[in-house]
């Protein structure tokens, strides 16, 4: 059986995989989150799942243009939780089902089903529903269960571990959540900047 894997990103796709093949499911991955911001997030993001690709030996599909004005054209003036969420979910879990119905996988499923951190109850209707938009079957697991599983292979592996769910309002949640960035944040950035400065004269 065929499945297409929404992946959200690299350490949540982790337990989803094993789960997947370990039942004797031909894995195909789908790249797709318009959400991800800044650009140099996305492309970490992104190069972090081809890490994952040639580790897991799978195939995936990238949506590898920046375009993130078609994400925020549609969270405009509903920018707030749940809401931004909802249409979020549904932009990338619709994306799923029409791939999956386009390359006639038997099913879709996606990542986010895995993070403790995403609304499984607002998410199931919404897949069910781009399910029977698009034709196509929805692979209802919960992939919780294997959360600490989860984190352990992906640290294993050494890819590389967000702190933050990927939109600009998710990323001032984290570190702004009053405005102001805050104080660990500011330190943590200039240190990054310092390393990147040094490298380049170690070259």
């Amino acid at each position: 059986m065929r499945v297409l894997l929404h992946i959200c990103c690299a350490p949540c796709a982790c337990y989803p995989i094993k789960w997947l093949k370990e039942r004797g499911y031909e894995v195909v991955g789908l790249w797709y989150n318009p959400n991800i911001h800044p650009c140099t997030e996305f492309v970490k993001r992104m190069e972090t799942v081809k890490k994952l690709e040639k580790i897991e030996d799978i195939k995936v599909i990238y949506f590898d243009t920046y375009e993130p004005e078609k994400w925020f054209r549609a969270v405009a003036f509903r920018e707030e939780k749940p809401v931004r969420c909802q249409i979020c979910y549904s932009m990338r879990l619709e994306m799923a089902a029409a791939v999956a119905k386009k390359g006639k996988f038997d099913a879709f499923t996606s990542t986010l089903f895995y993070s403790k951190y995403q609304k499984r109850e607002l998410m199931v209707p919404l897949a069910e529903s781009a399910a029977q938009k698009f034709g196509v079957k929805f692979l209802n697991v919960d992939f919780r269960e294997g959360w600490k599983e989860g984190i352990e292979i992906s640290k294993a592996e050494g890819l590389y571990r967000q702190q933050y769910c990927g939109c600009l309002y998710s990323e001032k949640e984290r570190y702004c959540p009053k405005g102001k960035p805050k104080p660990d944040w500011v330190i943590n950035q200039v240190l990054e900047e310092a390393e990147r400065v040094i490298s380049h004269f170690k070259e």
